[in-house]
């Protein structure tokens, strides 16, 4: 979806008129009036040559503001951007415009600022661009005046200023029209608008899912492991498979969360998690204080959920507090974010979420009359979200705390080798200065000394770090078993229990042993995000004008696709939040690839991260933020077209089974405790370099594979891994059946899933489904399948076409084509860029313009062929899947043939 838009000019008396647009430059040396007061012997003292006319006009003074007029002549009228080439540097400028009130224009933003300074000197003395926002003149005279004011001098500079109604993207002294300030730019041209309507629940819909969903949730009973422990089945035995999502929906008022999870179920979604904080963060709450309005929350939505046939997980904590209060008693951490790490051994802590959880889960629910203990609704409880003891927000455990942990691995060592003594002979002499035996307390090294960044460690060293290893893993493993205890014994609850879903600080020496703790309940878990790496301030929820981005596919970086996990024997995988993240643009991808890679392999779910809206997020612009008078957009939101409008195909093909799971492992691999313990290299790890010649830690002696696996085998079939084995028995199929490296080709066991990362590619062929997904162009633009054949001219798409009956294609009476490319904000502006991130100069996008509702599709330009002589309509249909227009088929023997409608995301085929 790219418009690129580049113009001649005609100069006239400072406009530059285009056949399509029109832009005003005005010097800001040549006012109308002025009352600016200049400093010619030092102020004025910069590099002329950096100044559009080899001037500007400016204001230095203690007593007195500056002001600056100036007359222009509009001749289209309309909405215009105005920007200004002004000093951004510690300064403060206001705008009115036909004498209107002045307004204080944000500089925070400024770009390619520079500093002209005649002798070098850091001071005032800079220059810059700055967006001032979109302003709306009528045809004909206008005034334009700026206000120089502050703290400093009332300093201030302006160059020049530009009124534009054409995509400028200011580059240095470059005049509109110039090959320099042309950007990338969303208009109508080639792409669609994104409007669903104010009721996307109304009867009438030909897409609506809910019907795969139990009429009531649990009606069965609870959801149960299945006979391997490794997926789900329902109360009666009936495997089950979840499409789900992180939802905030439980936040909202009782009508707005009816149509929100009706909505949900519409689209395929059947479960849902819950992300709170039970615990109250404010100054003098008690730590053992629960927060009254989150559990009422939560109750209704559970009651709700159920109506709907939507199974719900709930995540209560999240050691990630912004403010820690003193009234909570967690001494040196008053004040402080977190505190990351201490519920696995600090007792007030774990007492404190044992009350938490007891109020949650022990209450009668007033909209059920059942405790959420006791209802089936709730499939899975997770502990707690995102903490880890190997992570490297353990070097950060404050002083008193850390000592406990010193002495809680003193008395580790004694219970394993009898005495400190004992333990310090085993380790050949490995101590260190900060040891005090005497007082019962061992030093315990940081995190990072167990990582491959570490250098590799005597002997005496290895064997002393991997018994803190066993010891933190061990710690972390019971503080699981209790709460296990806890919640199954004396909460009395029978859902199955997860421990958490976070990583370590080495996802190839350490990961294992944090996988291995969750052992200690039912299920495992992860958080994966991918598709993009965005830099800029407020990078971590915002994006903003002037922040750089790199979009990335996991089509041509499979390492990148969040689904390529190991998975322990016994438990089912699930990703507890994943999302492709805001601004990368090849989003579609997402659900497609979660389909029938989660169908190949037995991962058993992705929560699609996050949902806020009642419906569709129409308008993801920050209301109360803007950065030099443009947008700032949301950066996790899910309920969008490329995310949420995708979920119908493959919801319905992963819960249907449409996509063959393979009959055996393509990686099994047992590890020894012991092994794990002394950081012993796995065959495979899903991320992470493992290089032998300089890293710590050797494979494993007893096992038969000597090199590390290929990782496109996550593409191959299943990989499991069994804690507390053998690694003589682990297995790998033969990989050269089914990857080509050469080619750049994997192929899944099934022979059903092909993927393409050379030319970013991956189709799925099955009676029931097919389709593909990627650079679709580059790839040729040409696919054949069983059933039926695309060719495509989009640069980037996703199709996938479904039997809506549980039919074969060829004799479906209802097909889906379902289709996705690219969006984007009306209006939003990108050049090419470069940027460092991770110490790595990538080359990427600068975002100049985040744009304004509505989202703009780029055209569906598609035609397809279907073998079934059954089918004679072709119904396209609006974003809310119901019934817009009908198109005519085009027939060939026992074919049809449909030239794609442009501008749509379904179209049903049927009788």
């Amino acid at each position: 979806m790219r418009v690129r838009v580049v113009v001649g000019l005609i100069l006239v008396a400072g406009t530059f008129a285009t056949a399509c647009g029109e832009s005003i430059w005005q010097e800001g040396e040549q006012p109308t009036a002025h009352k600016m007061n200049r400093h010619p012997w030092w102020y004025d003292q910069v590099k002329k040559e950096f100044l559009s006319g080899g001037d500007w006009i400016s204001n230095f003074s203690e007593e007195k503001e500056g002001t600056a007029e100036y007359r222009i002549r509009v001749r289209e009228g309309g909405e215009y951007v105005l920007w200004l080439r002004i000093n951004p540097v510690r300064t403060r400028v206001s705008l009115s415009i036909d004498g209107g009130g002045w307004r204080e224009l944000d500089l925070s933003n400024a770009l390619e600022v520079t500093n002209i300074a005649a002798d070098g000197k850091i001071d005032l003395r800079f220059i810059g661009w700055v967006n001032a926002g979109r302003v709306t003149l009528a045809p004909g005279e206008h005034t334009i005046a700026f206000r120089f004011h502050g703290e400093l001098q009332n300093h201030g500079g302006l160059d020049a200023f530009v009124l534009t109604n054409e995509r400028f993207s200011p580059k240095g002294l470059a005049k509109p029209g110039s090959p320099e300030t042309q950007a990338d730019v969303v208009t109508e041209v080639g792409t669609w608008a994104f409007q669903p309507s104010d009721d996307p629940v109304r009867p009438g819909a030909l897409i609506d899912l809910r019907d795969l969903n139990e009429p009531i949730a649990g009606e069965k009973g609870f959801i149960r492991l299945s006979a391997d422990g490794m997926s789900f089945v329902r109360g009666d035995g009936q495997p089950i498979r979840f499409w789900a999502i992180v939802d905030y929906g439980w936040r909202m008022e009782p009508d707005k969360m009816q149509r929100h999870l009706r909505w949900l179920a519409k689209l395929g979604v059947n479960m849902v998690r819950v992300h709170a904080q039970l615990c109250v963060e404010k100054e003098g709450a008690k730590l053992t204080d629960v927060d009254e309005k989150v559990i009422d929350q939560i109750q209704r939505y559970v009651a709700e959920c159920k109506k709907h046939g939507i199974y719900v997980t709930i995540s209560p904590y999240w050691s990630h507090t912004q403010k820690i209060p003193a009234s909570w008693g967690l001494d040196t951490y008053t004040g402080h974010s977190g505190p990351e790490g201490l519920i696995f051994f600090e007792e007030r802590l774990q007492n404190a979420y044992k009350t938490w959880v007891k109020e949650l889960y022990t209450r009668p629910n007033p909209y059920t009359g059942i405790p959420l203990a006791q209802d089936p609704t709730v499939a899975i409880i997770q502990v707690q979200n995102e903490d880890s003891i190997l992570f490297w927000t353990s070097q950060n455990i404050r002083e008193p705390f850390a000592g406990k942990l010193r002495q809680l691995f003193a008395k580790f060592l004694v219970k394993k080798y009898g005495s400190l003594e004992k333990a310090q002979a085993a380790w050949g002499g490995a101590k260190h200065e900060k040891d005090r035996p005497e007082a019962g307390e061992m030093w315990m090294e940081i995190i990072w000394r167990m990582t491959s960044q570490a250098p590799k460690p005597n002997a005496a060293w290895a064997k002393r770090l991997a018994d803190q290893l066993e010891f933190m893993s061990r710690l972390q493993y019971d503080f699981y078993a209790d709460m296990a205890k806890y919640y199954r014994q004396a909460l009395g609850c029978r859902q199955l229990l997860n421990a958490t879903n976070w990583r370590t600080a080495d996802p190839v020496l350490l990961e294992d042993c944090e996988r291995w703790t969750y052992t200690a309940m039912d299920v495992s878990a992860i958080n994966r995000y991918t598709g993009v790496i965005h830099i800029g301030p407020n990078d971590g929820w915002r994006i903003d004008p002037n922040h750089f981005y790199l979009s990335q596919s996991c089509l041509l970086n499979p390492d990148e696709f969040p689904g390529a996990l190991k998975q322990t024997v016994g438990q089912p995988m699930i990703l507890t939040e994943v999302a492709w993240v805001h601004p990368g643009l090849y989003q579609t991808e997402g659900p497609f690839l979660a389909a029938v890679y989660m169908s190949l392999t037995g991962v058993d779910a992705f929560y699609w991260f996050s949902y806020g809206d009642e419906f569709w997020t129409t308008d993801p612009v920050w209301p109360w933020w803007k950065v030099g008078g443009l947008n700032s957009l949301k950066k996790w939101e899910g309920s969008v077209p490329t995310q949420a409008g995708m979920f119908p195909a493959a919801a319905l093909a992963y819960r249907l089974g449409y996509i063959q799971t393979a009959d055996q492992p393509a990686v099994y691999e047992e590890r020894s405790l012991q092994g794990m313990w002394e950081r012993r290299v796995p065959i495979i790890a899903e991320a992470g370099k493992f290089d032998p010649n300089r890293d710590p830690g050797d494979f494993a002696p007893q096992s038969p594979i000597k090199q590390e696996v290929d990782r496109l085998a996550f593409f191959v079939g299943p990989v499991h891994v069994k804690f507390d084995g053998q690694e003589k028995n682990s297995r790998v199929v033969d990989l050269s059946r089914y990857i080509d490296r050469e080619k750049g080709i994997v192929r899944s066991m099934t022979g059903e899933i092909t993927l393409d990362i050379r030319n970013g590619v991956c189709t799925v062929n099955t009676p029931k489904c097919q389709g593909c997904t990627g650079f679709l162009k580059q790839a040729g633009g040409r696919f054949r399948f069983g059933d039926v054949m695309l060719t495509s001219d989009n640069d980037y798409a996703t199709i996938m076409v479904v039997a809506m009956d549980n039919r074969p294609l060829r004799d479906s009476e209802k097909v889906l084509v379902q289709l996705g490319t690219t969006a984007r904000m009306t209006g939003w502006t990108e050049r090419d860029a470069t940027f460092e991130s991770g110490g790595q100069k990538l080359q990427g996008r600068q975002i100049l313009d985040t744009g304004r509702p509505p989202w703009r599709l780029a055209d569906n330009r598609v035609k397809l062929t279907l073998n079934n002589p059954s089918l004679q309509r072709a119904i396209v249909l609006d974003v809310d899947g119901y019934p817009r227009q009908e198109v005519s088929l085009e027939r060939h023997g026992g074919a049809v043939m449909l030239d794609i409608p442009r501008d749509c995301l379904y179209v049903i085929l049927t009788k």
